[in-house]
Order: C-alpha cells, then structure tokens, then sequence
C-alpha cells in the first residue's frame, strides 16, 4: 500500500473500550481523514508506548477533523482490555481474521506468531486515497507523529 492508492475498503470489529461494535472505512471517511494505525500486539511495551502516543496526540489529529484507530490481529475483548489499560480516547480494529494485514501489505511474524501486523500507519483521505503510508522495518521502531499528524491536516 502506497501514497495515491485506493485504500481497500473493510468492515472489521471495532473494540470501543466497553463493548465490540463494527466499523467500516467508507462509513468513517465520510467523517474526514482517517488514520489506520497497525501495531503488532496489545499489551506490548512499543505498542503501549504508541497507542499512548496517540492517545496524547488526539486534539491534534480532531482539529484536522482527522479520526484515529488501533489495529492489530489481537482479539477484539483483548483489544477492549488494552483499550481501558491505557485509558484509550479512540476505538481499536481488531483483524483476528487477518485479513487488513494482507489488504494493506503489512503482515509479519511477530514473537513467533505468524499474520501479526507490521507496525505501520496510513493516512486516507476522505476520497478513499492513501496520502500517507509508513510502513515499520523494525517493531521497535515508531512512527514520525509529526510527519503522521501534518499528512492528517493536509488529507
């Protein structure tokens, strides 16, 4: 998945934090930008840390009219664990199913389990195109939250 490609739409479980609801990207997009954020596994150190990130980021993605979401293949009860672990202000998709990391090119063995997400972000713009992708070489590694949140503004 690259910058000028359509991004593929879905429908995948959405963990808010107290119950599993569904989500679907042409739904959210009518709403502005959105920021699909994949991350290898909740409860993780790096994971923790960026999922907080995010979290503390979150008025400057929502000025941007900009909407942020989690995604791993963790299990959306998981996920709602994760969610109030870190006093989350934005829902998680869960892809148990692991179909988003092979849509968006980004699956990975991680800690020994095969499909996990790769960490990666994308920035779609509300027409449905990627205006931003940035896809992780090492799980350690975290996003430039500068660069993701000035894609969201320009998106």
């Amino acid at each position: 998945m690259q910058v000028g490609d359509t991004a593929p739409e879905f429908t995948a479980p959405l963990a808010t934090g107290e119950d599993v609801e569904s989500f679907t990207l042409s739904d959210a997009l009518e709403d502005g930008p959105v920021v699909l954020a994949f991350f290898p596994g909740a409860f993780t150190s790096v994971c923790s840390h960026e999922m907080a990130t995010f979290r503390d980021r979150l008025d400057e993605f929502r000025a941007s009219d900009a909407s942020v979401y989690g995604i791993s293949t963790d299990l959306p009860f998981a996920l709602n664990a994760f969610h109030d672990e870190l006093d989350l202000n934005f829902p998680l998709i869960s892809d148990a199913n692991r179909e988003l990391v092979h849509q968006y090119d980004v699956s990975t063995e991680f800690a020994g389990i095969e499909d996990a997400a790769r960490r990666a972000v994308f920035v779609v713009g509300a027409d449905g195109v990627v205006d931003y992708a940035w896809v992780g070489e090492n799980p350690g590694v975290e996003p430039e939250y500068d660069e993701v949140e000035a894609a969201a503004a320009d998106a």
